[in-house]
């Protein structure tokens, strides 16, 4: 048997949660990781246990993330599906992502949806998660163990969400260089979507950009940005729904 966990994270909130759940399972668990723009593929058997972890972009699983997960072969193993949200609202991520498993030959198990610090208005849900919510995770890994060693026929997971899935929306807010870009070229390296090329360093192709904020995260110098005044609009119009704590949730 194997352990694995799938994960979609670029700027570390969903890889965060993904490890307070995984790191109870024991022995070692394998990562795939796909914000890695070069993943490639990756393969399962029924005896396995995988959990998949995707942050939810405006309530839809991020397309990037379903495009690669086209690319693996779940063989009939179970897994654990997770959402990851800035505290607004995760709408029908999960159930886009246990359509998406399901598509790829797994078997769901479990399903969490949890919250992480929002990765554009960092104000939301700052800090998270913290040890409350590690605590909450641990638990519900716990819970889903317990399930998975019982080894019994998998009862249908009731799950939040609408299909047809809500509309998805584009890539709103798209960062660029500032005057402290050294063009060292990291932010091309590591572009999940490969939206930034070392001869065109200060843009982002606006086409190719997901706004997943990595560049931003990961930038040594912080001279990448989003434009201040949508930054601003947008933690004025989420301030209400974003401002009053959301808490994880499991559904077994």
């Amino acid at each position: 048997m194997k352990l694995a966990q799938i994960i979609f994270s670029p700027t570390g909130g969903t890889k965060k949660v993904a490890e307070a759940i995984t790191g109870t399972w024991k022995p070692e668990v394998d990562t795939v990781d796909l914000t890695d723009a070069f993943f490639s593929s990756a393969a399962f058997q029924e005896e396995d246990l995988v959990l998949i972890a995707v942050p939810s972009y405006g309530g839809r699983v991020p397309a990037l993330a379903v495009q690669r997960l086209e690319r693996v072969q779940g063989g009939g193993a179970q897994c654990v599906i997770v959402c990851v949200y800035g505290n607004r609202a995760y709408e029908d991520t999960l159930v886009e992502l246990k359509d998406c498993a399901e598509n790829c030959g797994f078997r769901v198990l479990a399903a969490v949806a949890a919250v992480a610090e929002h990765s554009i208005l960092h104000q939301y849900a700052a800090g998270r998660p913290d040890p409350k919510d590690t605590e909450m995770l641990q638990e519900f890994s716990r819970r889903i163990l317990e399930k998975y060693r019982k080894s019994e026929e998998n009862l249908p997971i009731s799950l939040p969400g609408n299909r047809p899935y809500k509309k998805a929306g584009g890539a709103g807010l798209v960062p660029k260089a500032t005057k402290d870009c050294t063009a060292c070229g990291l932010c091309a390296e590591q572009c999940p979507a490969q939206a930034i090329s070392r001869e065109t360093i200060r843009k982002a192709d606006s086409k190719k950009c997901v706004s997943c904020m990595r560049c931003v995260v990961r930038c040594p110098h912080k001279a990448r940005k989003v434009n201040a005044a949508m930054v601003s609009a947008a933690a004025l119009a989420l301030k209400k729904v974003c401002s009053v704590r959301k808490e994880c949730e499991l559904f077994i």
